[in-house]
């Protein structure tokens, strides 16, 4: 009798443990499902945008888990990335003052004067961002573009004085002005590139990089007289797995102010774009191809 009560007190005994591991694992799995979702929320919760933000670097977030690329601070890097932005829901202006509605084109306006010709449009700023950077670096015999026509226009002469002249296909300099290099001289010269210069001239000027030795500064160029071009103004990679992500910039027809361009393809990244986008990439108003990827020469 005694051993039938024994045994039934470890057979309740132990149905009572099982309960309670059976209990302990629930509450485990609980706690669990718990910390995934609370994971979870704060990645869906994360604001890439910070409204506060007045350049590129501090408006322009990145994603979790991925800090932003190493840069010299004299760098083309660095002063993308350093670009002024209109404050955060700002529209594009055009060069005639008329505004380009944004219909999930662009998430932030670059704060730079275009002119009030129609002139700055994609090559065009492209060009501009280049030149300016060399300019405020004081690196002006690296300032240079070529006409469509191929003939070479450098800085270093317009700053002496020269002026083009363009004749058909007949172009030269003539002396027809004092020495000069005040940024309004220097926005002069820019028009004049912009006028004889585009996609078609600026592609064969720029060497083309493979996609995965992306470097800020590098630009994605449609190579024809109707093409198209955007750069890249900003680079962030993944601390755990290398992965990297990029910002696009551009300008457009008719001439514009220079904008941050939104993902289409991933909201949930958007602005950046992956690196790992296959043979197409996909913007908001154009789309290039893998080989599209080119880098102006040092």
């Amino acid at each position: 009798m005694k051993v039938l009560l024994n045994i039934g007190f470890i057979l309740i005994l132990t149905l009572c443990l099982q309960a309670c591991g059976q209990d302990l694992k629930q509450t485990e799995t609980k706690n669990n499902d718990a910390n995934v979702f609370d994971t979870i929320k704060q990645q869906e919760t994360f604001e890439i945008i910070n409204p506060d933000g007045t350049t590129i670097q501090t408006r322009i977030l990145p994603p979790p888990g991925f800090q932003r690329t190493k840069q010299h601070d004299s760098s083309f890097a660095a002063y993308l990335r350093q670009l002024p932005l209109k404050p955060h829901g700002s529209e594009v202006i055009l060069y005639n003052g008329e505004v380009k509605p944004n219909y999930d084109v662009y998430v932030a306006v670059v704060d730079l004067p275009i002119g009030n010709k129609d002139l700055h449009q994609c090559a065009d700023a492209v060009m501009r961002l280049r030149a300016e950077y060399l300019w405020k670096r004081k690196l002006y015999d690296k300032i240079h573009f070529n006409f469509t026509n191929g003939f070479r226009v450098d800085y270093t002469e317009w700053m002496k004085g020269k002026r083009m002249v363009v004749k058909g296909n007949t172009t030269y300099w003539t002396q027809s002005a004092a020495p000069s290099n005040t940024y309004n001289d220097f926005w002069k010269y820019m028009e004049l590139i912009f006028n004889y210069a585009g996609t078609l001239s600026l592609s064969k000027e720029l060497k083309p990089v493979e996609i995965n030795k992306m470097e800020i500064g590098d630009v994605f160029i449609h190579r024809s007289l109707a093409g198209h071009a955007i750069i890249v103004v900003d680079i962030v990679e993944d601390i755990a797995t290398g992965k990297k992500l990029f910002l696009l910039a551009q300008s457009y027809m008719p001439a514009q102010e220079t904008q941050i361009l939104q993902n289409p393809n991933d909201t949930k990244i958007s602005p950046w774009y992956s690196i790992d986008f296959g043979e197409r990439l996909n913007t908001p108003e154009w789309s290039f191809e893998a080989t599209d990827l080119k880098r102006f020469e040092e």
